[in-house]
């Protein structure tokens, strides 16, 4: 076991729980703003279209509401957690730009819309580094993978000898 695998072994048996908790709670809200931007499709167009990218604006409305309607529920149940949050950063990112431009439309509402988006991004920032934890599909899966790689360790122990 190399020592990136120690420490990674180490976090996860001393994180939170509520990590997990606060993880899909922020899937479930992602997917939501999926929802939302989905059936406000036309306005995150207009908004992405403001950009002056030319034919780029569609793209991204439409790359917005995929990477939330995949990478939210990916969160929720800790499934490729860091892909699920790198792919919704440069979003958020976007995000928090966008709902500083004194030109915003009603699809940011209010100003409180950027504070939820710092707040998202921080947590998503959060688990790209350090994962989706013990409550998750992935930690089932690398529990799975490593009992089956022991296995073939006693297995090739046990023909070798």
């Amino acid at each position: 076991m190399t020592t990136l695998e120690k420490l990674e072994q180490w976090a996860d048996d001393h994180r939170p729980s509520w990590l997990s908790f606060i993880r899909m709670l922020l899937g479930i809200f992602i997917t939501y703003k999926g929802f939302q931007f989905m059936v406000n499709i036309d306005q995150l167009q207009n908004l992405t279209g403001n950009l002056d990218l030319s034919f780029a604006g569609v793209t991204l409305a439409h790359y917005i509401v995929f990477a939330h309607l995949i990478g939210g529920p990916l969160l929720a149940c800790g499934l490729f957690t860091r892909f699920a949050a790198a792919i919704q950063i440069p979003i958020l990112l976007g995000a928090v730009f966008l709902v500083n431009n004194p030109h915003r439309n009603e699809l940011f509402g209010n100003s409180s819309e950027l504070e939820v988006s710092i707040i998202t991004l921080v947590f998503l920032l959060i688990f790209l580094f350090i994962g989706s934890g013990k409550y998750s599909v992935d930690y089932l899966r690398h529990k799975a993978q490593a009992k089956k790689l022991l296995q073939n360790k006693k297995h090739q122990t046990a023909v070798n000898h």
